[in-house]
């Protein structure tokens, strides 16, 4: 490849923190609202974007599922708290209450099945009967504000830079100390106590030195890329009608929909009756591949007349009068480079409930294996093994190409982001490293910002039923395959479930 040699060059420091969070996601967000309110008071959030949010806002994945199990709540903390806030705003959420997941009334399991994702999944034999769950349709646009709101009520420990892309991490001895970042102001760095990668891509990571892979399982959904896209003028409603009359058609359109633009695309349903989402699925692209971007972003935006016109004519009852409402303004970003960390999580911690000392969140699920049970994501999974002073949370985090696609979704971004968090400002506090920091501490602290950790002494002081809860209910492995899984285990070892896909 032919190069082009760079002047060494002096960067003026912009500024110097005790936490620099590279990435407004909801990784970078959280992480930054839970340092905060841990009393940390000098924290930089850093973000390429005008916005907060990243997918969250900006790519347009308006629903986020799996917050409950059975009738109890398992993903709490600032995830919970950001519908807690919409709540108030009319129209912005929704979703199944708090008070109503687990109810098996057929009434509202009817109502609630045309909102993909509040009905509980069926998974590999065995599971719970179907029941509500606590899966959460919102308006994106309300969020980015609400998130905003949240940075202005800890202005005095947050500084918040936008239209910044962290680009090169600034080590020394094998630590962190900061970060160079581009702006229209040109290259500049900020020098930090602790780092936080929240890119989503492991950008930092991946430059400082940290062991990490690459894409996905490909035949997983986090193998692609998406530019999502909304449709208003609708009426889901006449849709969900339409779809339960004629199985056999639905399932056709599916079919032609996918051949008309190309790649797999799918209607779904959102906060609101008259506009509904098309989400999409590029196999086989890497988000952080120019090409690939390119292609995803071009080859979605060259199909929409195409596939909004057959949804008109094939079902004019719900979208005769449909027209495209607006395009999701950044790449919809599922997997590319996965942290090698502390800590891999694969599919065994889903199979036999693994359990974990320095627990961050134990979080229900979208994964059959265990009935989307609750399952532990220890720090150990956040936090690289070869550079100090560093922690990943977010979409990146480290699990191999099976699990990663149970893991990377918005609450699993939001909980270990809430948790890297808590961990750098104990850290700054003590005086120590991320990687010698309290962990015992940094859980109590989580307890306190309501992160269910069923285990913990604090919680279990506060609520004792979660612990008992999860083991009448066997963790979820009741199914056919973690019984299968358990049985392997006992015949060929720990490595159970090397023939996952098989099964």
């Amino acid at each position: 490849m032919k190069t082009y040699l760079e002047q060494n060059s002096e960067i003026p420091v912009y500024a110097e923190c005790d936490i620099l969070v590279v990435g407004g996601g909801a990784a970078g967000h959280s992480a930054a609202i839970a340092a905060a309110r841990a009393g940390a008071k000098n924290i930089i959030l850093m973000e390429r974007y005008g916005y907060m949010g990243g997918d969250v806002t900006g790519g347009y994945v308006i629903m986020v599922p799996n917050l409950s199990w059975y009738n109890k709540s398992f993903v709490r903390g600032l995830q919970e708290e950001w519908f807690t806030r919409l709540s108030k705003i009319p129209g912005a959420v929704r979703a199944p209450s708090l008070e109503e997941i687990g109810e098996t009334d057929p009434l509202k399991l009817y109502s609630w099945g045309a909102i993909h994702d509040t009905v509980s999944r069926g998974g590999f034999g065995g599971c719970k009967p179907s029941q509500l769950v606590r899966a959460v349709y919102f308006e994106p646009n309300q969020l980015k504000i609400e998130m905003d709101k949240m940075l202005l009520e800890h202005k005095d420990a947050i500084r918040v830079l936008c239209h910044s892309m962290g680009t090169r991490p600034i080590v020394e001895n094998g630590a962190m100390k900061g970060v160079i970042f581009e702006s229209k102001e040109g290259r500049k760095a900020v020098l930090a106590k602790v780092v936080i990668d929240a890119t989503g891509d492991g950008d930092l990571f991946a430059r400082a030195g940290a062991g990490h892979e690459t894409l996905a399982d490909a035949a997983c959904r986090s193998s692609t890329t998406a530019l999502v896209w909304r449709i208003g003028g609708c009426d889901w409603n006449a849709f969900y009608e339409w779809k339960n009359a004629h199985p056999d058609l639905a399932n056709t359109m599916r079919t032609t929909l996918g051949k008309i633009a190309g790649f797999r695309s799918l209607p779904l349903a959102s906060n609101q009756n008259d506009i509904c989402w098309i989400n999409n699925w590029h196999p086989g692209r890497d988000c952080t591949v120019i090409k690939d971007q390119t292609e995803t972003e071009m080859d979605t935006r060259d199909t929409m007349r195409d596939v909004l016109e057959y949804l008109r004519e094939t079902v004019p009852t719900a979208f005769g009068n449909a027209f495209i409402y607006d395009i999701a303004p950044q790449l919809g970003t599922r997997c590319s480079r996965r942290l090698r960390g502390e800590y891999v999580m694969t599919a065994n911690d889903f199979a036999f409930g693994i359990e974990h000392d320095d627990v961050i969140a134990w979080h229900s699920t979208i994964c059959q294996l265990n009935d989307c049970g609750p399952v532990e994501i220890p720090y150990r999974a956040i936090l690289p093994k070869e550079v100090e002073n560093l922690l990943c949370p977010g979409r990146h985090l480290s699990a191999d190409n099976v699990a990663i696609d149970w893991l990377n979704l918005i609450p699993q971004c939001v909980g270990t982001g809430q948790a890297a968090g808590v961990a750098a400002a104990v850290a700054v506090a003590d005086g120590t490293t991320v990687h010698g920091v309290d962990i015992r501490k940094v859980q109590d602290i989580l307890v306190d910002q309501d992160v269910p950790l069923p285990r913990n002494a604090k919680f279990r002081a506060k609520d004792p039923t979660y612990e008992t809860f999860v083991a009448e209910h066997q963790k979820g492995l009741y199914t056919d395959m973690a019984k299968k899984a358990a049985e392997e285990a006992a015949k060929n070892g720990a490595d159970a479930l090397s023939k996952f896909r098989q099964w």
